[in-house]
């Protein structure tokens, strides 16, 4: 496995220290004590979605299986946990051998989830599965966060293509996994070239104010763009005064301008009388990019506006105002005993303080009306319903320790398509709201 796959330096041999210290102390006295060998199902589930959101999107699981596989205990990392005195020798040399060897189930990525929806659940020993909880919630959490803000974009966009641009804004390895997410939830390209070369996604980009700036007139800045990159580019029009660059861009690049760049003012007005100049100046075909701090209720009201394509960059990247999906990964059961052969036994957290959980190996179904619209998420740990054994939502994602389910994420992409395709209509509105189907426990 190469670490830049992972979008990690390539000197960061394993994602192993991706961890809390509290992994490591409780895998130390599981196996002091003996039930480091039980078997054990723990799942990633969030109790409610974020305010005001109607639905979640699952994205992360192809940089889990790529995360769990890269788990590996190798002499740097156990040099650095024996300086550290973090566990004991004993310890130290059962996580020199470390290799997950359960079994990994979850919803697809791309699907949609609910609250309370099992969105993965893994299967395994107690030590070999408890010490994986951090680095896949770090993942999922972040990755769901910013498909599902990628997604509300995407349907307020009404079909209008969405660049992805906002790896300046976050941490640098943040940002290639943001741009993978923000294409699960309906991205078409990405500024972020790490992003293109680690996952294929297509990249685009062409010039900034600073490039304007460094010419002379805004005359020779165009010029230069044009006759290095062609008529097709894109031109940044709002340097100075937006009509005169508008007229210039015509000018010097003629009638097949690709498109212009407006990132500045109110881009409603701004973009129709964009529109009117460039049609006047018989750049018909000219399309117009509007940037500028936009979320999904900026894109929604630029709606009826002569945009063609809306690059963003800060809003995404930060989830739009919810960062975390707050999935938590949770022991549901457990085996009374080491022995392989031992029942499993439903736990859970049982909270004064609302922090409670519901316990049991489970299985998760989605429920679908006459018209074949989503109209209930059905979640069990006893034997399915007849009627549900179609609607199942779990995939083998890994068994015995190995990946069975890695997928290209253009498949991904579609698949979060047909799945919000799949709500009700009011999954789109972006008015605050309860989740758009509820959830049922049978």
């Amino acid at each position: 496995m190469n670490t830049a796959d992972l979008g990690l330096p390539v000197d960061v041999p394993s994602t192993a220290l991706f961890t809390d210290h509290y992994e490591l102390t409780m895998l130390q006295a599981a196996l002091r004590g003996g039930s480091a060998d039980r078997r054990s199902v723990f799942e990633v589930f969030t109790r409610r979605l974020p305010e005001g959101r109607r639905y979640g999107v699952v994205a992360g699981t192809g940089r889990v299986l790529d995360a769990v596989e890269n788990f590996r205990f190798d002499a740097g990392v156990l040099g650095f946990l024996r300086e550290r005195d973090v566990v004991d020798g004993p310890t130290l040399e059962w996580l020199a051998s470390y290799r997950f060897t359960g079994d990994v189930w979850g919803y697809p990525e791309g699907e949609v989830y609910f609250p309370g929806s099992p969105i993965l659940r893994v299967e395994g020993s107690f030590a070999e599965c408890v010490l994986l909880e951090t680095v896949i919630l770090s993942i999922l959490n972040h990755d769901s966060a910013i498909a599902a803000a990628a997604s509300r974009m995407a349907s307020a966009a009404g079909g209008r293509p969405l660049i992805e641009m906002g790896a300046r804004r976050t941490h640098e390895l943040a940002a290639v996994a943001a741009s993978r997410a923000a294409y699960v939830g309906g991205f078409t390209t990405t500024s972020d070239l790490a992003a293109g070369f680690r996952y294929g996604i297509p990249t685009v980009g062409t010039s900034a104010h600073a490039f304007t700036l460094v010419h002379d007139t805004e005359r020779d800045a165009f010029r230069a763009q044009v006759d290095s990159l062609g008529k097709g580019t894109t031109l940044l029009v709002d340097t100075y005064d937006v009509a005169e660059a508008v007229r210039l861009a015509v000018e010097v690049a003629g009638p097949e301008l690709g498109a212009v760049r407006i990132d500045s003012g109110d881009l409603l007005l701004v973009a129709h009388r964009v529109r009117q100049q460039l049609d006047e100046l018989g750049a018909t075909k000219t399309r117009i990019i509007v940037t500028s701090d936009l979320d999904e209720y900026a894109i929604a009201s630029l709606a009826a506006a002569p945009v063609d394509a809306y690059g963003v960059g800060t809003q995404l990247v930060t989830g739009s105002g919810h960062p975390t999906a707050s999935m938590v990964y949770k022991l549901v059961a457990r085996a009374g005993s080491a022995d392989p052969k031992a029942p499993l036994v439903s736990v859970a957290k049982k909270s004064s303080g609302g922090k409670t959980s519901i316990g049991g190996r489970k299985w998760a179904a989605r429920r679908r009306d006459a018209s074949g619209a989503a109209e209930a998420e059905v979640i069990g740990t006893g034997p399915v319903p007849d009627e549900l054994g179609d609607s199942l939502l779990q995939v083998r994602l890994v068994e015995g320790g190995r990946v069975v389910a890695r997928e290209p994420l253009d498949v991904v992409r579609e698949r979060h398509a047909r799945a919000r395709a799949g709500l009700p209509l009011s999954a789109t509105q972006l008015s605050r709201g309860e989740a758009v189907i509820p959830t049922e426990y049978v």
